[in-house]
């Protein structure tokens, strides 16, 4: 499952998220640097989203139809 977290990345590169993460190891992560403050308010709509978006997507018919799309390891 994947989880979008915000965060500020600092001038020295240290990664510093605004909420908290419970997992249960170590994870790999993704870091998507943005532009300076979002003043249209997108992002944070993105971020809102996410929970009500997942609930259909997180579902076993959903897995099923994006199987086929998997990449190979």
């Amino acid at each position: 499952m994947f989880q979008t977290v915000a965060g500020i990345v600092e001038a020295n590169g240290q990664v510093r998220l605004l909420e908290p993460v419970v997992i249960n190891g170590p994870r790999r992560a993704i870091v998507t640097i943005l532009d300076d403050a979002d003043s249209s308010g997108v992002l944070e709509t993105a971020f809102l989203s996410q929970a009500a978006l997942a609930k259909d997507w997180n579902r076993p018919e959903e897995d099923a139809a994006w199987s086929g799309l998997k990449s190979v390891k």
